[in-house]
């Protein structure tokens, strides 16, 4: 659903982009309290799937094809605040080093596939996990729920952004049929994929899941015909700990690198929902060069190799380091942020 440049006025582009830099800033001050020393790794390798996630077309009907959005997947590993700039950043890096997505349509995509589903997504979850069972098994369930719900919400927004500002004169109730219908079925592909990983995480650190935090319910004995609770389990060792952690980051790592190297070439061809439903409309007919088409990894390939294969997966590969490298530096800075407002000499005298 990345928009390119052209298909919204400057002016509306103008606006999203104050509105994406407001949202932004938001986040950052909010990730503070999100991001500890569990989280704050984590935060950029989930940026660093989303990229490689988002390679793999997957094909939804004859001629369409969907991809992951992220927001949701995001959100409830890491947090709302968190899950905004996750999937900020792996939209700055597409449109900056890919030429996927218009650069003056940045405001555009970082409303719509950042904060919209985002913030919709840990809406429905929060209130899913609410009335739910309070077990693992619920928060993947509200994980999907939410997933689902959240592509043709932004399907949504993206018709409102058109309604106010689009470029083209074609009926508002061709394109608000066509993107939310064929975005309810990517919807579908996004709740898979969202489910299926936060399940992953949570079947052997659920800790780390934003999401689940506060659903451990401790367990109840009846003693004297009372119930009392069972002893609370002893905290893992702080080794243990470290080294299951970074076997899950590892191991999310090289799945990434995996998935944007190699199984990204098998993705499907077609066009995803925006694009079909662009062409098929006629809401493409002012679409712009992309300032970045020059780009040694336009198009995810890298200029010179001649071979597919190698070019998509290299260039696959270089997307998910820099992205990483990204994400985890402005993850770390917003933690040492946080560090150093909680610190003893960071509060004023006499308070």
């Amino acid at each position: 659903m990345h928009v390119p440049d052209g298909f919204i006025n400057a002016p509306v582009s103008a606006v999203t982009g104050v509105v994406a830099a407001g949202a932004v800033a938001v986040s950052l001050r909010g990730a503070r309290r999100e991001l500890d020393e569990r989280t704050a790794p984590l935060a950029g390798l989930v940026a660093a799937f989303i990229f490689a996630v988002q390679m793999l077309n997957f094909p939804v009907a004859a001629g369409t094809s969907g991809h992951l959005l992220g927001g949701a997947l995001a959100a409830i590993l890491v947090g709302p605040f968190t899950g905004v700039l996750c999937v900020s950043v792996v939209l700055l890096m597409q449109g900056i080093l890919f030429a996927d997505g218009g650069l003056t349509a940045l405001g555009v995509n970082v409303t719509d596939m950042a904060i919209v589903t985002t913030v919709v997504a840990y809406a429905v979850f929060r209130g899913l996990v609410k009335v739910l069972p309070r077990t693992r098994r619920s928060v993947t369930v509200a994980s999907f729920v939410a997933a689902l719900l959240s592509v043709p919400a932004a399907a949504v927004a993206f018709t409102l952004i058109y309604a106010v500002g689009g470029t083209t004169d074609v009926a508002l109730s061709k394109v608000a049929t066509a993107m939310v219908g064929v975005h309810v079925l990517i919807g579908i592909g996004e709740a898979v994929i969202t489910a299926l990983t936060v399940g992953a995480v949570i079947a052997v650190r659920p800790d780390l899941v934003y999401g689940a935090r506060g659903l451990q319910q401790r367990l109840k004995l009846r003693v004297n015909g009372e119930l009392v609770d069972t002893p609370a389990a002893a905290p893992a060792a702080p080794v243990a700990a470290r080294s299951s952690h970074r076997t899950v980051w590892i191991t999310g790592l090289v799945t990434s690198l995996v998935l944007a190297g190699f199984v990204s070439f098998y993705a499907s061809a077609s066009p995803d929902g925006l694009e079909k439903v662009a062409k098929d409309k006629g809401i493409d007919t002012r679409t712009r060069a992309h300032a970045s088409e020059d780009s040694p990894l336009a198009g995810y390939g890298v200029k010179d190799i001649s071979d597919a294969r190698v070019s998509g997966g290299l260039a696959g590969v270089i997307g998910v380091g820099v992205t990483i490298v990204a994400g985890t530096g402005v993850f770390w800075a917003i933690r040492r942020r946080r560090t150093a407002d909680s610190s003893p000499a960071a509060v004023p005298e006499g308070v």
